[in-house]
């Protein structure tokens, strides 16, 4: 059994995401593929996203959550939800900021036989820097703190780019 994993599953436009393990930048592409398959569904309405078996969460995730959050929010106008029991996870994703895009709670969302495994996507090192950078760019969109936090990585990597 691998290190992580991504479980999903939808019904009548309502998704149910499930990270297992330390989802890391390596699934940037594949959580990008699901957003923008999500996304695009003329039935998409929100997002549960539950991180009760996530041991590690990175920034650039964060990034993609915040930009499913978002797209969720225009979408119904109601927040989407984001299940968190580990303090460390719960206490990251308010440090970010989550509380005013999403609403947390500390309750399973769901039976994980309920969920089918996302096949992970392989990508070029330039599509995970380009997913990367536009993850981070939208941690800063959300508050001051964030912004000033990414600033010098988001410069490198668009220095990187040129």
């Amino acid at each position: 059994m691998s290190s992580y994993k991504i479980l999903q599953a939808e019904q009548q436009g309502i998704y149910v995401l499930k990270f297992i393990g330390e989802i890391r930048l390596n699934l940037c592409s594949t959580l990008d593929n699901l957003i923008d398959s999500m996304i695009s569904n003329p039935e998409f309405r929100t997002v549960v996203v539950d991180l009760t078996e996530t041991q590690v969460i990175d920034s650039t995730t964060l990034g993609l959550l915040a930009k499913i959050a978002i797209a969720a929010e225009k979408r119904s106008h109601f927040l989407p939800t984001l299940v968190s029991t580990n303090p460390d996870i719960t206490r990251i994703v308010l440090s970010m900021g989550f509380d005013r895009i999403f609403i947390i709670v500390s309750e399973p969302a769901t039976r994980i036989e309920q969920l089918e495994e996302i096949p992970v996507l392989r990508a070029s090192e330039k599509e995970v820097r380009d997913k990367v950078l536009d993850a981070h760019r939208v941690l800063m969109s959300m508050n001051k703190k964030n912004r000033d936090e990414f600033t010098n990585l988001v410069r490198a990597l668009e220095c990187e780019d040129q």
